[in-house]
């Protein structure tokens, strides 16, 4: 998915050397906004957003991986994986074209 581009660390839009918002690839930076977003946070989708920070002192995390699976979904990506291995949560999740 092409989109405009934010920075990884502070979320503000990226600009080129012209002055211009840089455009590219945004299907991960779409993910993370995803689940870090909590529901409320988008105006115009109230029920959109995984809220990860809620689940970080969670003892289970098949709730969180299916809040994740289901957020995603509904997003329009196809789920191929979503698993946590060694502690790092791992995604294969495209958009459907």
């Amino acid at each position: 998915m092409i989109d405009i581009l934010l920075d990884t660390t502070s979320n503000d839009l990226l600009i080129d050397a012209t002055g211009n918002c840089k455009i590219g690839n945004s299907e991960q930076q779409h993910q993370a906004l995803l689940l870090l977003f909590d529901k409320g946070s988008l105006k115009e989708n109230p029920d959109t957003g995984v809220g990860a920070f809620k689940y970080l002192e969670a003892e289970q995390t098949a709730t969180f991986l299916r809040e994740v699976r289901m957020q995603f979904a509904n997003d329009g990506m196809q789920i191929n994986q979503i698993v946590f291995d060694n502690n790092k949560l791992l995604i294969d999740a495209p958009y459907n074209d």
